[in-house]
């Protein structure tokens, strides 16, 4: 599976983005499915994601409340709806995939994950 993120944008902080993750050669219902994000400097981190299988979703303690994931599986998509985004939201954020689920205790793990998409630049700044 090929996968493209978009959606990114310079942002006011209180304001919202969706990000999507379009996916391309198969169907993304058959995958677990997470976003990352990567700051300047700072490591990847994880931010949610929905598994495969029960459409479980998981978020990062950073963003819970204010980020949702979400599946359009006619549009093959997966989506990051950001609301109330802050100045630390900033970051480049990519999707990917797991055709493994993946396991709970690995949802986090950006190793579970092998399929990438290109990331998608937010930026959060007055």
């Amino acid at each position: 599976v090929q996968l493209q993120a978009s959606g990114g944008g310079l942002v006011q902080p209180g304001a919202s983005l969706r990000l999507s993750c379009a996916a391309s050669g198969r169907s993304l219902s058959t995958y677990g499915v997470a976003w990352f994000r990567q700051a300047p400097g700072k490591e990847r981190e994880f931010v949610a994601a929905v598994r495969r299988s029960g459409g479980h979703t998981y978020y990062a303690d950073s963003v819970k409340g204010r980020f949702t994931i979400s599946r359009d599986n006619a549009e093959n998509a997966v989506y990051l709806q950001m609301n109330n985004l802050k100045p630390e939201d900033t970051a480049v954020y990519s999707c990917a995939a797991s055709p493994t689920g993946p396991i709970l205790s690995a949802v986090r793990d950006p190793q579970s994950y092998i399929h990438w998409g290109q990331g998608t630049l937010v930026t959060v700044s007055s």
